[in-house]
């Protein structure tokens, strides 16, 4: 198996790159169009066939060409809000590469449509903890869509399943159910009528 981290140091995003090394295929969780040739560097270095480009939300409304872009991949495109060039999957779809394969999880909030990937001991959930820092969007779409999301597909997964996000919180790409729901500043300890609240009181703008 093969799992490379991507990090964009000028916009803070991250991209992951898995791949089953003896079939050489391979997924791609989060690519941006800006990271186009590395991504594709990394595949030929390796002679990775791309499978799928799983995208666990989207800013295209921001980033019009982001699609097309995405699209010189070659492999299908799995996002959740539906356009013409998109594979559709829903809750517990399965997607394999080679021998691994990836859940699908519907994780409604931090966009409308948000999807998380699990994998082995781990979960890509993109934006879905980042209540407050994305750089492209200053709060939550769907505040009540998102504390169920959380609580109920994340923090029901066990403590120590490794947690992938899309956007560095406090310098951290990596951390684990178990500290999320202990310590995440918008979950941890705080009633749903609490967080959505404080939700409420974020500003307008980034």
């Amino acid at each position: 198996m093969y799992f490379r981290i991507l990090h964009n140091e000028f916009t803070g995003e991250l991209s992951y790159l898995l791949a089953d090394a003896d079939a050489r295929e391979a997924v791609l969780v989060d690519p941006h169009a800006c990271d186009l040739p590395l991504l594709q560097s990394l595949l030929a270095e390796r002679e990775l066939r791309l499978r799928w480009v799983l995208r666990t939300h989207e800013h295209d409304h921001l980033a019009p060409d982001e699609p097309a872009a995405l699209a010189q991949l070659g492999a299908p495109v799995v996002q959740g809000h539906r356009a013409a060039t998109v594979r559709s999957v829903a809750h517990g779809d399965m997607l394999a590469f080679g021998s691994e394969v990836m859940t699908v999880l519907a994780t409604p909030g931090h966009t409308t449509a948000c999807l998380s990937f699990a994998w082995r001991d781990r979960l890509f959930c993109g934006g879905l903890l980042a209540v407050d820092s994305c750089s492209y969007q200053p709060k939550p779409a769907a505040p009540r869509a998102l504390w169920d999301s959380v609580h109920q597909q994340v923090f029901t997964l066990p403590d120590e399943t490794l947690v992938f996000v899309g956007q560095g919180r406090r310098a951290r790409a990596v951390s684990t159910v178990l500290e999320e729901r202990r310590w995440h500043p918008f979950f941890a300890g705080l009633s749903r009528d609490v967080f959505l609240a404080r939700v409420t009181m974020l500003p307008q703008t980034v």
